[in-house]
C-alpha cells in the first residue's frame, strides 16, 4: 500500500524527547526515509481500537477501499 500524502510536512529532524512527551515508545513507531512517522502493529494494539484510516501497519483488519 503507497503511503498516504499528508498536508503537513513531514518532520525532519525528530528528537527523543519529543517522542517521550508524546507519550511514545521507541516500539510504536518509525519514521520512513521521507520523514512520516508510521505506527507500527504494537502501538495500535496498546492504542486499543481501530482508527479506520487505513494504517499501514493496523492489526485490526482494516483496508480502505
Amino acid at each position: 500500500m503507497p503511503p498516504s500524502r499528508h498536508p503537513k510536512k513531514p518532520v525532519s529532524s525528530p528528537s527523543d524527547s519529543d517522542q517521550t512527551r508524546a507519550g511514545l515508545d521507541a516500539d510504536d513507531f518509525y519514521y520512513t526515509a521521507e520523514g512520516f512517522v508510521v505506527f507500527t502493529a504494537a502501538y495500535h494494539l496498546k492504542r486499543g481500537y481501530c482508527c479506520k484510516n487505513g494504517c499501514r501497519h493496523c492489526p485490526y483488519g482494516f483496508k480502505k477501499s
